[in-house]
C-alpha cells in the first residue's frame, strides 16, 4: 500500500470537517503559543532578576573568617599521646586578613576560568555631613577592577569612576544615602570607624542601584583610605571578589577555591539562595499551567479523531475491506493528528512570539525596569514545537489503534 494514499485519505478526513479541524488546531496553537509567551517573560524575569544580583555580588567572594577554637594548639604544646579535648569552644578572634594577598591574587588570574577579579577592604562606618550621621558599609576598593566586574559606572548618576581613582581622598556614596545627608558632588563628608578613627573625604560621584539597602548605606573609597579608616597596614585585604566565564558554575570553582586557598569561598547562589529558589518556583508555575493547556488540547484532538472514527466507521470497514491493513490505518489516523498538531504548532510559535513582542512593549517605569523584560530564545520555540507534536501523536494514537481493529465484516453486515 503506497504512503501516498493514506495521507490523501487523511487529509480528506480532515477537510471534510473543517471546523472540528480548525478547532483543533486552535487547542494546539493556544497551548503551544501559552508555552512560548510564558517561557518568554518567566525567562525574561528570571534573567532581570539574574542580573540585579550580579550587578552587586561577584559570582565567587573569598575570605577569611572566624575560626573555632580547637586543639591543636594543645597537641603543639603537650606533645605525648593524651586525646586533647576542648570544653564549650569559642570563635577565636582574628582581623580576617587574607594573608599574602598580592600573591594569592596573581595565583588566582591565571587560572583560565577567571575573566576578572578584584580586591577590596570593607568596614561598617557613621557617614556624618553638617551634623547628621548615618550607618554604612564603606568598600576600600580599585574602582577601575570593580567596574569591570559591576559595571558601576552605568548606574552614576553623576561623576566617573575614573574620579574616585585620580583623588586619593574621593568617595562614591549612593543615592538614598546623598539624599538622608544632603550631598552633593563636591561636598565633603566624615567617616568615622568604630575604632573611633575618621577620615574627611570629598564626594566624587553619587550611583543608584535601585536597590534601597545598596543605595542607603554603600560606599566606595580607595584600598588605601579604606586601610588607614581600620588603621592597617597595605597589605591588609580582607574580600577578594572573583567573576568567572561561566558563572552557572560559580559552585564548583568557590569549592575549587576553597580547597587551594584554605579560605572560605561563597558563590553568588549561596549568597542568593532566596532568589535561586523564587527562579525555581516561577519555573514551575510556568510549566505547570503550560503543560496543562497543552494536555488539554491533546484531549480536544482525541475527542476529534474519536469521533470521526464513529461517523467514518462504515468508510474504515470499506478500506479494510479492500486490503487495508490495520497499520494502514493507524497511518492514516495519526497522519490526521500528526497534520492538526503541525498546523497548530506552527500557529502558535507565530502567535506566542507575537505576543511575547507586544508584552515586552509594556512601559513599567519603576526603579531601573522601563518595559517588561521578556526573553526571545529559540530552544523555547524548539521546545514547544516538539512538545506541541509529541502530544498530538499520542492524542491520534489511540483513537487510531481503535480504528485499525474494526473488523469489516461485522461493520458492513450491521
Amino acid at each position: 500500500m503506497r504512503t501516498g494514499i493514506n495521507t490523501e485519505i487523511a487529509l480528506t478526513y480532515l477537510l471534510s470537517r473543517k471546523k472540528q479541524t480548525g478547532v483543533a488546531a486552535l487547542g494546539v496553537t493556544f497551548g503551544i503559543s501559552m508555552y512560548i509567551f510564558m517561557n518568554s517573560l518567566i525567562a525574561g524575569t528570571n534573567d532581570y532578576f539574574e542580573k540585579v544580583t550580579l550587578s552587586t555580588t561577584p559570582h565567587v567572594r573569598l575570605y577569611s573568617d572566624n575560626k573555632m577554637s580547637n586543639a591543636s594548639l594543645l597537641q603543639t604544646y603537650l606533645q605525648d599521646g593524651t586525646i586533647k579535648i576542648i570544653s564549650n569552644p569559642k570563635l577565636t578572634a582574628s582581623d580576617n586578613r587574607i594573608k599574602d594577598p598580592f600573591k594569592l591574587i596573581h595565583s588566582l588570574k591565571t587560572d583560565r576560568e577567571v575573566m576578572a577579579l578584584s580586591a577590596q577592604v570593607s568596614s561598617n562606618v557613621i557617614y556624618t555631613y553638617s551634623g547628621v550621621d548615618r550607618n554604612g558599609t564603606v568598600y576600600g576598593v580599585n574602582i577601575l577592577e570593580q567596574d569591570k566586574m559591576f559595571d558601576i559606572t552605568s548606574t552614576l548618576l553623576t561623576g566617573k569612576t575614573d574620579d574616585l581613582q585620580n583623588t586619593p581622598d574621593g568617595i562614591i556614596i549612593g543615592a538614598g544615602l546623598a539624599s538622608d545627608l544632603n550631598v552633593t558632588k563636591g561636598n565633603y563628608i566624615t567617616l568615622t570607624a568604630s575604632n573611633g578613627m575618621a577620615k574627611r573625604l570629598r564626594v566624587v560621584g553619587i550611583f543608584k542601584t535601585t536597590i534601597k539597602a545598596i543605595d542607603n548605606t554603600k560606599t566606595y573609597v580607595n584600598v588605601p583610605v579604606a586601610e588607614q579608616l581600620l588603621k592597617k597596614d597595605r597589605s591588609y585585604i580582607t574580600e577578594i571578589y572573583i567573576n568567572i566565564k561561566d558563572y552557572t558554575q560559580a559552585p564548583q570553582f568557590a569549592r575549587k577555591a576553597e580547597q587551594l586557598t584554605g579560605y572560605q569561598a561563597e558563590d553568588w547562589q549561596g549568597a542568593n539562595e532566596q532568589s535561586v529558589a523564587a527562579r525555581k518556583i516561577r519555573d514551575v508555575i510556568a510549566n505547570s499551567v503550560v503543560v496543562t493547556i497543552l494536555i488539554v488540547a491533546g484531549f480536544g484532538i482525541y475527542n476529534i479523531l474519536n469521533m470521526t472514527i464513529y461517523e467514518k466507521i462504515k468508510e474504515i470497514a470499506i478500506l479494510k475491506a479492500t486490503g487495508f491493513a490495520g497499520t494502514h490505518v493507524i497511518s492514516i489516523f495519526i497522519r490526521q493528528a500528526m497534520f492538526i498538531g503541525l498546523i497548530g504548532s506552527f500557529m502558535g510559535l507565530a502567535l506566542g512570539w507575537t505576543l511575547a513582542l507586544l508584552v515586552s512593549k509594556l512601559y513599567i517605569g519603576m526603579g531601573n525596569v522601563s518595559y517588561l523584560p521578556m526573553a526571545f530564545k529559540i530552544p523555547h520555540y524548539i521546545q514547544g514545537f516538539v512538545f506541541g507534536v509529541i502530544t498530538t501523536f499520542f492524542a491520534g494514537y489511540i483513537p487510531a489503534v481503535k480504528a485499525s481493529k474494526v473488523d469489516p465484516v461485522q461493520i458492513i453486515r450491521g
